[in-house]
């Protein structure tokens, strides 16, 4: 029989092991770029960009064009790049979300003013949640789940109030060609209406006849890079299609723990008038609120994708 001591350290197995890391990550750097600094968080995902007036760009800077471009391969050699020291007002919000494309109104969210594509997001002491505390990719429930999200905080405790993101690409890069045969053409089911029925009451939001929900392949195809990415998180996945329910939520429990690892995570520390933009096809996030008493307010703009694939 194992020792509970040999059962505890291959319970505690990471992705390392004595032929070296199961998961190597090569950077392509690629070309310089030329109007815009780019320092990357680490090396697997995230990077902070400088040289950038968001406001200004957005409003036909001479450089906007080149910028834009730079801006979205940023986006996609990092996944979630990250602006700081930015003062825009909710419509330079909104027209920098729409050189994204089309903006996604969130199914149960509020919104600020007038404009449903500006969801508001805000946490104090007496708020009885936070956005976003728990592993997800937003919104993944809708059967055109959004690309990307980007959210703008004003307001940001002295401490605390970080945000975790994680690479799609490296988890799923990281698993055993046997692993990847098994979910080769599966499907799992998303569903948002356990997670947003009640829960924006707070805010005098009344619920929905219903909410959005899809099935997804466990294993989707990015539409830009070509490049596989694991599909599915703790807030919206409830089971995989086409097998036992007990097989799915081990196969789930698995997929969740391997997805947030360490290894495949960056950390980000907020401060006032700081912007992250994320691409939701290829990772997932969660937001920490460790901050209680303090408050963090902001506003999201989402911009809307296409279905998996």
């Amino acid at each position: 029989m194992l020792s509970i001591k040999m059962i505890g350290r291959h319970a505690m197995s990471s992705l390392a092991g004595k032929q070296g890391p199961r998961y190597r990550h090569t950077a392509d750097d690629g070309a310089p770029y030329e109007t815009i600094a780019v320092e990357k968080l680490t090396p697997i995902i995230g990077a902070e960009i400088s040289g950038v007036d968001i406001g200004r760009l957005v409003e036909g800077d001479s450089r906007s064009n080149r910028q834009m471009d730079e801006i979205h391969r940023a986006l996609a050699e990092n996944l979630v790049i990250f602006f700081r020291d930015q003062h825009i007002t909710p419509k330079q919000h909104l027209a920098f979300g729409r050189k994204f494309g089309e903006l996604h109104f969130h199914p149960a969210a509020p919104h600020e003013d007038e404009d449903p594509a500006l969801m508001k997001i805000y946490a104090d002491k007496d708020s009885p949640r936070a956005n976003g505390e728990g592993w997800h990719s937003d919104v993944s429930c809708d059967l055109e789940p959004p690309m990307g999200s980007i959210l703008y905080i004003k307001q940001c405790p002295p401490r605390g109030g970080d945000t975790l993101f994680a690479n799609m690409y490296a988890a799923y890069d990281a698993l055993s060609d046997r692993m990847k045969a098994y979910l080769d053409g599966l499907t799992a089911l998303h569903d948002g209406e356990p997670i947003y029925r009640g829960l924006y009451a707070n805010y005098g939001v009344a619920d929905r006849p219903s909410y959005p929900h899809a099935e997804h392949p466990v294993v989707r195809t990015h539409p830009v890079t070509g490049r596989k990415a694991l599909y599915v998180n703790r807030g919206f996945t409830r089971h995989i299609n086409g097998i036992p329910r007990d097989e799915s939520d081990a196969m789930l429990a698995y997929l969740y723990q391997h997805a947030e690892n360490p290894l495949f995570q960056c950390r980000f520390r907020w401060t006032e008038n700081a912007i992250a933009f994320w691409d939701n096809r290829c990772t997932q996030h969660r937001a920490m609120w460790d901050y209680w008493p303090h408050t963090r307010s902001g506003t999201r703009v989402t911009v809307k994708g296409e279905r998996p694939v």
